[in-house]
C-alpha cells in the first residue's frame, strides 16, 4: 500500500471513530465520602439514565422514570450500587444504605444515594474499590471527592484504576493533578463533538482560498502557522470559559451550551463548503471556543470541589484537554499536508467530509435543542 493510500485510510479512520450517532456528555457518577468523623459518611450521585440501562427502572416503559418507580426499586438500586463499592480503612468496612433522593446535574437527573460505613479499624488510609458500570460501559468514570482531616482528596476511577488508596493524613496534589490530566485527555477523545470541531477546522488549514477555489498552500510553514493560529485561538477561548464556569462566575444552561456546541460544528463544516469567512477564521474559532469551554466545565462543575482542590483539578484537566487536542493535530496534520495538493483531498476529504460532519452535527443540534 502506498504512503498516500495509507494516509487516506488513517484519515478516514479518524473521521469514522469521531462520528457516532450521538455525542452527549460521557457517563460519570459523583462519589462524595467524608471520613472526618468516627463513621464514614457518603453520598453517591448516579445518573438515572445509567441506572435505567443497568436495572430497567422504567416499569411501564413510557420513557420517563417517576419518583414512584424509583422509590419502588430502592432496595435494588442500593444493592446494585453498594455491591460495586468497597471501602477499607485498615480492615474492610461494612456499608449501609441511607436515604434516596433525586438531584439535577448539568446533563440530567441523578439518583442521590446516601450511605454510611462502619470501619472496625480507624487506619490512616482509606482504600476505595469502584466497579460501577465498568462491565457494561468501559468509558464510564467515577469522580471522587474525599474529605479528611487533612483536606480534600480528588480522584477519577476507571477500569484501569478501579482501586485506589488515599492517605487521610495528607493531600497529594500531584496525584490529583495527574488524575485530572488523564481525565481531560479522556474527555476530549470520547467527546465526538469536540473532536469533529478540531478536525473540521484543521482540514482547510492546509489550503488557501483564491478566486473561489481551494488551492494547496505552497509552503508547509504557512500551513503550520495557520494551524497554530487556529488551535491557539480555540485553546485560549475554551480555557477562559472553563475557568470562569468552574469557579462559578458564569453559569449557562446545559441545553444551551450543548446545542450551541453542535451548532458550532455545523457552521464550521458549512464554512468549509461555502466559505463565508475564508480569512481570519481564528476569530470564528475563538468565539466558538468560548462555548466549548462551558462544555468542558460540566465535569468539574458537577463535582463541586472546594477552592483548594479545584485549582489543582482545573489546571490538570485543562492541560489534559490540550494534550488530547494536540494528539489529534499530530495525527491529522501530517496526512493533510501530504494530500493537500490532490483533487481527492479537496473534493472527497474536505468537501464530502465537511458535508458529512454538517449532517451529523445538525442531527446533534436538533436532538439537543428540541429533545427529540
Amino acid at each position: 500500500m502506498s504512503i498516500a493510500r495509507r494516509a487516506v485510510v488513517l484519515l478516514v479512520c479518524v473521521f469514522w471513530a469521531a462520528m457516532p450517532a450521538s455525542a452527549h456528555k460521557p457517563s460519570d457518577s459523583y462519589l462524595n465520602i467524608d471520613t472526618r468523623g468516627e463513621q464514614v459518611e457518603g453520598r453517591w450521585d448516579i445518573a438515572l439514565r445509567d441506572l435505567e440501562y443497568a436495572l430497567g427502572l422504567d416499569g411501564n416503559a413510557d420513557g420517563a422514570i417517576t419518583w414512584g418507580e424509583l422509590k419502588s426499586r430502592r432496595a435494588v438500586i442500593f444493592a446494585y450500587a453498594l455491591g460495586r463499592l468497597s471501602l477499607a480503612r485498615g480492615a474492610t468496612c461494612t456499608t449501609r444504605a441511607g436515604g434516596l433522593q433525586v438531584t439535577d446535574h448539568t446533563d440530567g437527573v441523578y439518583a442521590a444515594l446516601d450511605f454510611s460505613a462502619d470501619c472496625p479499624d480507624q487506619g490512616a488510609s482509606l482504600t476505595v474499590g469502584y466497579r460501577l458500570l465498568f462491565d457494561i460501559d468501559p468509558s464510564h468514570r467515577g469522580l471522587l471527592r474525599l474529605d479528611s482531616s487533612a483536606g480534600t482528596h480528588t480522584a477519577v476511577f476507571s477500569p484501569a484504576r478501579a482501586r485506589q488508596t488515599f492517605d487521610l493524613g495528607s493531600v497529594n496534589a500531584v496525584q490529583a493533578f495527574l488524575q485530572y490530566l488523564v481525565q481531560g485527555i479522556h474527555h476530549i477523545w470520547i467527546g465526538a463533538d469536540h473532536v469533529l470541531f478540531v478536525l473540521t477546522l484543521l482540514l482547510p488549514a492546509v489550503l488557501v482560498r483564491e478566486s473561489g477555489r481551494w488551492l494547496a498552500r505552497t509552503s508547509v510553514r504557512s500551513a503550520v502557522v495557520e494551524v497554530t493560529r487556529l488551535v491557539t485561538a480555540f485553546t485560549v477561548a475554551h480555557s477562559i470559559t472553563l475557568a470562569l464556569a468552574v469557579l462559578g462566575f458564569v453559569d449557562l444552561p446545559s441545553r444551551l451550551v450543548e446545542s450551541t456546541i453542535a451548532l458550532s460544528v455545523v457552521v464550521l463544516a458549512l464554512n468549509n463548503l461555502v466559505p463565508i469567512i475564508p480569512q481570519g477564521r481564528w476569530l470564528l474559532v475563538f468565539g466558538f471556543g468560548l462555548i466549548h469551554g462551558f462544555g468542558f466545565a460540566s465535569v468539574l462543575g458537577d463535582l463541586g470541589l472546594p477552592a483548594g482542590a479545584l485549582a489543582v483539578s482545573l489546571v490538570g484537566f485543562n492541560v489534559g484537554v490540550e494534550i488530547g487536542q494536540l494528539a489529534i493535530v499530530a495525527v491529522v496534520l501530517p496526512v493533510a499536508l501530504l494530500l493537500r495538493g490532490t483533487t481527492f483531498y479537496r473534493l472527497a476529504i474536505l468537501g464530502l467530509g465537511s458535508a458529512a460532519v454538517a449532517v451529523v452535527a445538525a442531527y446533534w443540534f436538533v436532538t439537543r435543542a428540541f429533545g427529540y
